[in-house]
């Protein structure tokens, strides 16, 4: 039951830190909490668990008691009498602490199952938060180009009145229309990917697909990044499964060993004796009760030692599974870390690149008023901040998603 604590505090723990992240993040947290509630993988995991759990009444029991009834068709002629019918009941009982040792063996079992949900419950925060940014990023490029679409419609305007007093042709203003087109396009693409995007969402809230999904306005990039544990990457869910499956393991073998030692049975066998009609004496007709102890013993063992074989090289198995999963989180985790450094450094020169093309474009607007605006120029210009915008607004999805990533690997 404490373990059960632990990981519950832990998923809410590596919850609370993703929406650390955003002061406006509210709504990313009712998605969470839904998802945690309603999400079928999840419910899965914990039927599983539960199915396991039972088992373990399953296998708290005794074999089954066997009862004999006989009817001697040729009556066997005793002193005392014929008998005429026998009756026996015997129960086998496995040998001492093989029933407790049974039922530790799935209560082992069931912890290994139960890190399942752990395991499910943080990669439905981490899949929840990495559609909510992908949601983010393209609502902010759609807004983007909806500015430079308008943009665009005050360009044409100027190249029109331009081409009135012959200081521009009637190409800069379907250039300009072309342009306008493109950028339409790319909205529209757009809408279709956060509707795909959108639809995902919901699946994973198991809720409609149409429903919609409320982000924040805006997302920043905080000015430093949490501190970052690596060491916790050894307490992960995912590799303490491994540990847990390697005690069953080493509780299977237990039991493996307990099954192997002999059975003892009791019985009791009771024969009906008939009197004997011709003859009188005190133990005319005296029924037979006759007590029985038995025992089992596995004297051909082979099974008992090939299961001690196929343990211990599970247990190999499970070490070199954990050693393998180990080294992949690792590399996901560096390479984490390694990706928000690199969104930050793209965020820090997309800002100075986009400040920089504002100022161009300042100045070629400026340059309208004296007659010698260059709408080439003033399309290049504006296709240069569209793309500034757009590496922005990636490198602030990616530092998000890569810290949610950071966090699913690290949180405890």
């Amino acid at each position: 039951m404490k373990q059960r604590i632990v990981n519950i505090k832990l998923v809410l723990a590596l919850s609370s830190c993703f929406l650390s992240l955003s002061a406006n993040a509210q709504q990313l947290q009712t998605l969470i909490d839904e998802g945690l509630t309603s999400n079928p993988e999840i419910h899965k995991f914990e039927l599983q668990y539960k199915r396991v759990s039972e088992k373990i009444n399953e296998v708290n029991t005794v074999p089954n008691t066997e009862f004999g009834v006989g009817y001697f068709v040729s009556e066997p002629e005793t002193r005392t009498g014929a008998q005429r019918f026998k009756v026996s009941a015997k129960q086998m009982i496995p040998w001492f602490g093989t029933i407790t040792m049974r039922g530790n063996y799935v209560n082992s079992l069931a912890e290994a199952k139960y890190e399942d949900i752990v395991i499910a419950k943080r990669k439905l925060i981490l899949s929840v938060s990495q559609s909510y940014y992908n949601l983010y990023a393209n609502k902010t490029k759609q807004e983007v180009l909806t500015e430079n679409i308008k943009l665009l419609e005050t360009y044409k305007t100027l190249a029109l009145t331009s081409v009135e007093v012959g200081k521009a042709s009637a190409v800069d203003v379907l250039r300009l229309q072309m342009r306008q087109n493109e950028l339409q396009q790319l909205k529209e693409v757009l809408e279709q990917q956060y509707n795909a995007e959108q639809t995902k969402l919901n699946n994973l809230l198991n809720r409609k697909n149409d429903i919609t999904v409320n982000v924040v306005d805006e997302l920043i990039i905080p000015s430093e990044d949490f501190e970052t544990n690596t060491q916790n990457l050894a307490l992960h869910p995912e590799l303490l499964k491994y540990d847990k499956l390697y005690k069953s393991v080493e509780q299977s073998e237990l039991l493996n060993q307990k099954e192997s030692s002999p059975m003892i049975g009791f019985g009791l066998d009771y024969i009906n004796v008939e009197q004997r009609p011709d003859m009188s004496f005190s133990d005319n007709g005296k029924d037979i009760v006759m007590p029985m102890v038995s025992v089992s013993i596995p004297v051909f063992n082979n099974k008992y030692k090939s299961k001690t074989k196929q343990n211990e090289l599970q247990q190999q198995e499970l070490l070199a599974q954990k050693q393998e999963r180990l080294n992949t989180l690792e590399t996901l985790l560096d390479k984490a870390i390694k990706d928000r450094v690199s969104a930050r450094i793209s965020y820090t020169t997309q800002t100075k690149n986009l400040k920089q093309a504002k100022n161009a474009e300042e100045i070629l607007i400026k340059s309208y008023e004296t007659g010698t605006v260059d709408f080439n120029d003033l399309l290049d210009i504006q296709e240069l901040q569209l793309k500034f915008k757009i590496n922005q607004i990636e490198s602030v999805k990616t530092y998000y998603v890569q810290t949610t990533i950071i966090s699913y690997l690290t949180q405890q």
